[in-house]
């Protein structure tokens, strides 16, 4: 297996459900118990054990946190079946997002991952990130952090063909948020509130089936760079921003070489180049259902995987034979 040029070889695109499939068929096995870090423990064990069976020479660059934090696919790991030989490939993870929703039973839970050639995603620290986000066909810049969130949400709007009290935001449920949920309110719009799992809630703005317009709020840096290799492969705009309570917080920013600690992030800045990015449902959710248990020893999976280069989205319905 080789890559070509600046492309990813396009064996990788299926193998990479492969391993978001694992992750979840783990996970699923945990819904419900309400031990979540069972059920992480779990996705983290099958999706290396899946990465370790393909021909390729990977690094974790957004992973479950530094190795003496978290000691299953830290960042910097290295994953893959030829170290020194395959492509060089480096992986954003998150072998189960929403560890709290799968331990809950609750909806959109995923297995998600997202590779680029070396050096093509950033190493973003685990803080939090402002994100903004809205899918495709809107001018460029529609929403920005220089615009306050009515401005944001009327360009929205007027490119839509709508009133501002029209446009659905997704945000999380958490008390940072009280402001920003009242601000949104009395505008007039709507709040879809999601508990956890904020890499669906900004894809969910690429779908018109769910209804969302845009994406709000802060979560997860590592979680804004696997939404922004989804929205690269299938249109879309995002921003970021990262947030930073302490000195701690900043030492370990310029300890992965982001230097500038007011940039604003652009998709092309968080992930360029070729990228794939996967999903495999644990739980039902807005973009994918969850792992089923059929009669005869049968599970069942729905999974998506992306291609930046060629913007090609496939749907992956996969029966997985037990016992």
């Amino acid at each position: 297996m080789t890559t070509t040029g600046n492309n990813l070889d396009r064996v990788l695109v299926l193998e990479m459900v492969r391993v978001t499939e694992a992750a979840a068929v783990a996970a699923a096995k945990l819904i419900g118990r309400g031990d979540e870090k069972a059920a992480d423990a779990a996705a983290v064990e099958a999706m290396r054990a899946a990465f370790n069976d393909l021909y390729m020479d990977g690094t974790v660059v957004i992973g479950e946190g530094e190795r003496d934090e978290a000691p299953m696919l830290y960042i910097g790991e290295k994953v893959g079946g030829a170290p020194g030989k395959g492509p060089k490939i480096d992986i954003a993870l998150d072998p189960l997002e929403g560890t709290t929703i799968t331990a809950k039973a609750g909806p959109n839970a995923l297995a998600v991952l997202a590779i680029a050639e070396e050096g093509c995603l950033l190493n973003a620290p685990d803080v939090y990130m402002d994100k903004l986000a809205v899918g495709p066909g809107y001018s460029p810049d529609i929403v920005n952090f220089d615009k306050s969130v009515r401005e944001n949400v009327e360009a929205v709007a007027r490119e839509k063909g709508c009133a501002a009290s029209d446009i659905i935001v997704c945000v999380l449920d958490r008390p940072r948020h009280e402001a920003l949920i009242a601000e949104l309110r009395a505008i007039g719009c709507g709040v879809a509130l999601i508990p956890d799992g904020d890499v669906a809630g900004v894809i969910a703005t690429t779908n018109p089936e769910t209804n969302i317009d845009i994406y709000m709020g802060s979560g997860g840096a590592p979680e804004g760079v696997l939404a922004a290799a989804a929205l690269r492969c299938v249109g879309g705009q995002f921003k970021g921003r990262l947030i930073f309570r302490n000195d701690a917080e900043r030492a370990r920013a310029r300890k992965w070489g982001i230097e500038d600690l007011d940039r604003i992030y652009d998709l092309g800045d968080l992930a360029k180049g070729d990228v794939i990015f996967a999903a495999t449902g644990v739980t039902d959710g807005s973009l994918l259902r969850g792992v089923k248990h059929r009669r005869g020893g049968i599970l069942t999976t729905e999974s998506v995987v992306m291609r930046a280069s060629s913007g090609t989205v496939r749907w992956v319905k996969g029966e997985h034979r037990i016992g």
